[in-house]
């Protein structure tokens, strides 16, 4: 059998570049994708705070792309790791600052030509270097105009490629003015509502959606929620049109980075069968973040983004109250929104020894939160999959999740007359919703230890690796090779 070839297109991959979630996946799914003997090449652009020393990033050779009004010229570079090549395209006038889509002054308003570009790019490195792809696979609206290409462009060289497209968040649809058609190369007689025309403006999701073969998103209560009005961001229709081309497939987690029996990051390693170093991590999270000394007391954890979709203004309103009326402490870690940053940056003035926050972002702190907290919260009005979860379940940190998306797929609720579950849910978007459910899980660490304990192990038993969701994106790669042959 012909060795499976795919075309991986992205604009952050971890461990290179990251701003979220999408990078998460798009670092784990390659390389679990290439356990699978699947022949995978990943494409992003080379931002200028990609550390080329540390990852042996070397240049190979200059290309040419032919845009719609003009020629751009751009270097190509190239590392591999763990069987996966990794080729990054240099063009310092879209790429070349260190932030990659905005600064806290805004989105850069030149977005649209920056990955308008980069997408016609990540084609003419196939063709360059030979790589006829059987499957393009795109992320997010950043590699959307990929797919007016193949269905436009007439190019002999993807004749015989499929492209599926990734749905990380809908949120985020990439709509912008239309001038940037003409240098994209795509004519306007292809720009109507049965593509990319959205209220006269370009919606690169929107146009993604309906030119792939298939559209995937990553989980599978998602993928139902983005076929109702309330969960679609406007994209509903569409996305019901695609019918059982709409696939919701959970997203794993980075096993290598993510164990508590191997992390390098925290203080002491810890088993399902030996916990006893999960205090030592508690110890020392609590010394960091200047809270009592105190090995008994429920800690809640907290690490994301300032959003207002990550559930901000619920968590804002109920964690003073929490620390005021239960025993416990909170711990925050994560940047944003201008007025959460200053509110979670002043609340340890206010609860010395209660609350700890860190305001930015630190792989090291996130993962001293995931080992040494007993919670972790995740309030999100809506949360495509989400990783924190998963990270909080390997680690035997139970999760205080809102029932939505990849949380109510990945956690079990507590059922408090057998001690099973894997966390505690809640469905009402409110902070006394959220307060209440935080006072479910400290009853139940002071009430029911016996409970507590069964869950931790139930939840460090659980397997998100990423083993069994490449399998379904191998299936779904092979069901369209299938459908053309």
């Amino acid at each position: 059998m012909k060795q499976l070839q795919v075309l991986f297109l992205a604009s952050e991959v971890d461990p290179f570049a990251k701003t979220g979630g999408l990078a998460d996946v798009c670092g784990a799914l390659p390389k679990a994708l290439s356990a699978l003997k699947v022949d995978v090449k990943v494409v992003l652009p080379l931002y200028g705070s990609i550390d080329r020393k540390k990852y042996a990033i070397q240049l190979v050779s200059n290309h040419c792309v032919h845009m719609g009004n003009c020629e751009e010229w751009f270097s190509l570079h190239t590392t591999s790791r763990d069987g996966v090549d990794f080729y990054f395209i240099e063009f310092d006038k879209f790429f070349g600052r260190h932030e990659l889509y905005n600064t806290k002054q805004g989105e850069f308003s030149d977005n649209p030509f920056r990955f308008a570009f980069f997408g016609k790019a990540a084609l003419q490195v196939a063709r360059d270097i030979g790589f006829k792809p059987d499957i393009i696979h795109c992320n997010d609206w950043q590699t959307g105009l990929v797919p007016a290409h193949l269905a436009f462009d007439n190019d002999l060289f993807f004749a015989d490629t499929r492209c599926i497209f990734t749905i990380h968040n809908i949120g985020y649809q990439g709509i912008f003015r239309p001038q940037v058609l003409a240098y994209a190369g795509i004519p306007l007689h292809h720009f109507h509502q049965g593509t990319y025309e959205s209220f006269g403006a370009i919606n690169f999701l929107k146009g993604a959606i309906i030119l792939s073969d298939i559209v995937t998103t990553v989980s599978p209560t998602y993928a139902r929620e983005i076929c109702g009005p309330i969960g679609s961001a406007g994209m509903h229709d569409i996305l019901r049109a695609k019918g059982d081309r709409l696939i919701g497939i959970l997203n794993g987690i980075d096993t290598a980075q993510w164990s508590p029996a191997t992390d390098t990051r925290i203080p002491k390693n810890y088993t399902v069968t030996s916990l006893a170093g999960k205090a030592v991590n508690k110890a020392e999270l609590q010394r960091h973040f200047l809270l009592h000394d105190d090995p008994n007391i429920a800690v809640f954890g907290f690490v994301g983004r300032f959003a207002q979709q990550k559930g901000m203004e619920l968590l804002r309103d109920a964690v003073e109250q929490a620390v005021v009326n239960m025993a416990c402490q909170i711990v925050i870690v994560g940047s944003g929104e201008t007025e959460f940053e200053r509110f979670f940056g002043e609340l340890p003035r206010f609860h010395p020894g209660k609350i700890g926050s860190h305001i930015g972002y630190s792989e090291d702190l996130a993962h001293l939160v995931e080992a040494g907290s007993d919670f972790f919260l995740m309030p999100s009005l809506y949360e495509p999959c989400g990783l924190n979860q998963m990270y909080s379940l390997a680690y035997g940190t139970l999760p205080v999740v809102r029932a939505t998306g990849g949380l109510e797929d990945t956690v079990e609720n507590y059922n408090e007359v057998n001690g099973t579950g894997t966390g505690f849910k809640f469905s009402n978007i409110s902070a006394s919703a959220l307060y209440n459910t935080m006072g479910w899980a400290v009853s139940t660490f002071y009430d029911r230890p016996a409970h507590y304990r069964a869950m931790q192990q139930q939840a460090m038993a659980q397997d998100f690796g990423w083993k069994r969701s490449a399998q379904s994106y191998y299936d779904v790669y092979q069901s369209l090779i299938e459908k053309k042959s």
